[in-house]
């Protein structure tokens, strides 16, 4: 008699409780850090397999982006087993067009945990582990409160090297959180064939977005932001050549699954 398995996700049991994630829906809570700047638009150009095209307007643009997440799955359980709740990312952004629609695309993107790393990887985020740290804020001691003049700092480190460091300053409540990050995401899920020479096994073009969101005021800031290079990463080559702004959010955000565009038509090589 075959034993049944059960899980959403490696490693299969028999109960699905080592499952590394559960089923969608997966909610999140998370306090983001955004900064957006011009670069070369064929460095952006040149990460973008087809069909994908250069967004026509402002196509140099680049949403680099900390959050701080408590996420879960409908049952909220994880929230009161922290360690398989909270994670740190930081990711980066820039747009693209698809069939003359405009679409933001993640390019690069680190987490410090392996359920969020897995379930990126199912949606098409091209997740690698890293050591990411942004300032909390808290409305008591030296933590800075939500407010004009507020400072936050925020660094991103992969492979022992650091690849990204920003501070931002508080300014004043916006209407805005930036237009890079603004988009339903489009991106590819890969999978190469077990055999050699036979290509990808799964080679899907997905349009995916939030279920349903909400969120605190936005805060504009000003920001300096670093990059610095690495002989495993290419965040550098997104070269910070104009700023266009800065912002803090709180959010809060669910995400359900997504919706299948192509597949087997990617230039992945």
């Amino acid at each position: 008699m075959n034993s049944t398995v059960r899980g959403y996700f490696h490693p299969k049991t028999a109960t699905g409780a080592a499952s590394l994630i559960p089923a969608p829906p997966w909610q999140y809570s998370g306090d983001l850090l955004t900064v957006e700047y011009r670069t070369d638009p064929q460095r952006v150009r040149e990460l973008l397999p087809a069909p994908l095209e250069l967004a026509e307007e402002d196509p140099g643009a680049v949403a680099l982006i900390w959050a701080d997440w408590q996420s879960c799955s409908s049952s909220r359980e994880e929230l009161l087993d922290p360690v398989r709740a909270q994670y740190r990312e930081a990711f980066a952004v820039v747009r693209c067009a698809y069939l003359g629609r405009t679409y933001s695309r993640c390019v690069y993107i680190w987490v410090d945990k392996d359920f969020a790393l897995a379930r990126g990887l199912h949606q098409g985020y091209p997740k690698k582990l890293g050591s990411i740290h942004q300032t909390r804020p808290h409305p008591y001691g030296p933590a800075p409160r939500i407010e004009a003049g507020a400072r936050f700092g925020a660094t991103l480190a992969a492979a022992d090297r650091r690849l990204a460091e920003a501070t931002f300053t508080l300014r004043e409540e916006s209407a805005a959180h930036g237009f890079v990050n603004g988009h339903p995401m489009i991106h590819h899920r890969w999978l190469p064939s077990i055999e050699k020479g036979k290509g990808l096994a799964l080679d899907e073009l997905v349009e995916t977005g939030a279920a349903s969101f909400e969120a605190g005021p936005a805060w504009a800031a000003d920001a300096e932001l670093s990059l610095f290079d690495s002989p495993t990463e290419e965040l550098a080559r997104l070269e910070i050549r104009e700023p266009i702004g800065a912002y803090y959010r709180q959010v809060g955000v669910s995400w359900d699954g997504g919706r299948l565009l192509e597949s087997g038509t990617s230039g992945a090589g």
